[in-house]
């Protein structure tokens, strides 16, 4: 095995009061890519910066192998002193560093290079510092949310990009598609210590699982232990005095490991203030148009929202996504067309743009509105400090100025100000920046049992999938179109992934061109290949789905870590890859399906 490019070894950092960091070990392998997971505020950050020698820690070594180049991407990188963006990434290179990828990078990502770095917006911003990193080839690449801000085109074209590159990884994301597809090892940072693992992302949750499971039946053995050796203490002192002097030892021994025990973070407790339900029908558009200038945002659009939809609204930076969602909510008034609210409409909004909040106010003025010690959820009084702890908040934070709270704190604030007030109108853009996974899943849960309406904007496509009944995508020149499912299955629809720039309409005559030559030519049929793959899916499907829920049913066995941890290992990546195969063909059956249905309406 090639030796470590970079190697943490018992590296321990407090910031008063628990320690963040305490013993870690961590080593990073050549071409290795390893995403570190961890609950906001566990000190994933803290460990990169201190992997990337920007932050010494109280404890510790760090050793980087001679000649290693090493690049790091900060949440938020810094433009003080650059006059341009392609100075700001030229600096990035090394003294025999070729040029010449800066430009390309930068144009790669949307840039010209020009661009003025304080005039940036937050996802022009992200790509700036994206192609800074990118561009001396560096053998280590320390990425800190790498895909926040970005648009799903250009998330798409990171992930092609770092999975072409020789690279060593080490990522840190809330994207959990982003962190399967690229990622061959995690690194989990739990209560202050690394665990680490041989496979990607796709087998850490059920792994995670599996070892707080067998945490807990240890931690309830000790329990078991100390109320025996209570039970001793008070009615089974005799015998020899040093034998029962040296039990009482161990008695305190077994407390004192109790009582040091960490458990593991709780979870959010979301939930939105629900007011009374609201009409059928939620929205209906019908031909809305909106323009600014010649450029056409919206054009001749209609959509029908009823009670109870998730509608996602996906495409790149600038397409109009938030102009879209503002006309719908009537935010914003059409050029042309109309938009009807249907009755009893209460709509509880989250904006992306957290600069809004005072840096220099409290965690609890900005729950409170300054006013008092109490917030307003769903109408009701309740106390700011048991509301915080919601919100995973410490009861310590209260007076916490919010200049400096995490990326993650800062969500779950927004969140709990958005879903305090009384609404049956999620409207959300954004909302998944800067969450961890586990707060993402518990809201996914909450919008699954919401009985209102959800409008999302995101560009999480794990969590589209997950939590849509149809996406609304662009299709250039101001048309939008509605499509049935998540994001994949718009994709599968569409035939096509999503452009960084909204393509334009082709001009009449080009459409009359290709409608002649469509005439002319023969009509589309199914393959061999095709017929077959269509009649032989379903079968594979199924066995796919039967060996999962054998494998699985294995898993289940909650001494199988115990007993026998090389099956367990086994038999979690071989549920991984049954997992993948299963979805590839879903896949290439619903793409047929589709396919099929098409030839036959033609």
């Amino acid at each position: 095995m090639a030796p470590p490019l970079i190697q943490l070894k018992d590296i321990a950092l407090t910031f008063g009061g628990t320690p963040l960091l305490a013993g870690v070990e961590l080593s990073v392998s050549p071409s290795e890519r390893v995403c570190l997971i961890g609950r906001n505020g566990s000190g994933k950050s803290t460990l990169l910066r201190i992997m990337a020698g920007a932050v010494e820690p109280d404890r510790g070594s760090r050793f980087v192998q001679p000649g290693a180049t090493i690049r790091y991407l900060p949440q938020e990188p810094d433009f003080v002193g650059y006059a341009t963006t392609l100075a700001y990434v030229e600096a990035g290179l090394g003294p025999g560093d070729d040029r010449h990828p800066a430009r390309y990078l930068l144009e790669q990502l949307g840039l010209t290079g020009d661009e003025d770095p304080q005039n940036l917006s937050g996802g022009e911003a992200r790509r700036a510092a994206l192609a800074r990193v990118l561009a001396p080839s560096p053998d280590i690449l320390l990425l800190d949310e790498p895909t926040n801000h970005l648009d799903l085109p250009t998330i798409e074209w990171l992930e092609s990009e770092l999975d072409g590159r020789r690279s060593a990884l080490v990522l840190i994301s809330h994207d959990r598609r982003f962190l399967t597809n690229l990622s061959r090892a995690t690194a989990w940072l739990d209560r202050g210590q690394i665990r680490q693992i041989d496979r990607g992302f796709a087998a850490f949750e059920s792994w995670r699982d599996e070892v707080l499971a067998e945490e807990e039946r240890e931690q309830h053995k000790l329990d078991r232990r100390i109320v025996n050796e209570e039970h001793w203490l008070r009615y089974g002192v005799s015998g020899r005095r040093k034998r029962n002097v040296k039990r009482l030892g161990n008695l305190h021994a077994l407390r004192d490991a109790r009582k040091n025990y960490r458990g593991s973070a709780g979870s959010v407790a979301l939930a939105a203030a629900e007011a009374e339900k609201s009409g059928r029908l939620v929205i209906e558009a019908k031909g809305i148009s909106k323009a600014y200038g010649e450029r056409r945002i919206v054009d001749d659009f209609s959509i029908r929202i009823q009670r109870g939809d998730r509608i996602g609204i996906v495409g790149p930076n600038g397409a109009g996504k938030t102009t879209l969602v503002n006309l719908l909510t009537g935010g914003d008034a059409p050029d042309s067309g109309t938009v009807r609210l249907g009755a009893n409409l209460e709509m509880a909004t989250l904006d992306q743009h957290r600069e809004s909040l005072d840096p220099k106010s409290t965690l609890a003025e900005a729950l409170t509105g300054g006013r008092g010690d109490h917030v307003l959820v769903g109408g009701k009084p309740k106390h700011v400090a048991s509301y915080m702890k919601d919100f995973l908040f410490a009861q310590e934070q209260i007076r916490t100025p919010l200049e400096v709270l995490s990326g993650g704190e800062r969500g779950r604030l927004m969140l709990a100000r958005a879903l305090a007030k009384p609404s049956n109108l999620l409207v959300l853009d954004e909302p998944t920046n800067d969450l961890d996974l586990e707060t993402l899943d518990v809201l996914e849960e909450m919008l699954g049992d919401y009985e209102g309406t959800v409008i999302l904007i995101s560009h999480d496509r794990d969590f589209l999938d997950r939590v849509l009944t149809s996406v609304i995508a662009p299709d250039g020149n101001g048309k939008w179109i509605e499509y049935a499912g998540g994001y994949s299955d718009m994709l599968a629809q569409r035939g096509a992934d999503l452009k960084r720039g909204a393509a334009r309409a082709p001009a009449p005559e080009k459409l009359e061109a290709k409608a002649s030559a469509s005439a002319a030519a023969p009509k589309r049929r199914l393959s061999f290949n095709e017929k077959h793959a269509l009649e032989t899916l379903p079968k594979t499907i199924a066995r796919l789905q039967a060996d999962i829920g054998k494998l699985q049913r294995g898993l289940d066995d909650p001494d199988l870590y115990r007993k026998d941890r090389q099956k367990f290992e086994e038999t979690s990546t071989a549920i991984a890859t049954a997992q993948q195969e299963l979805a590839a063909a879903e896949d290439r059956w619903l793409e047929l399906e589709v396919l099929r249905e098409e030839i036959e309406q033609a």
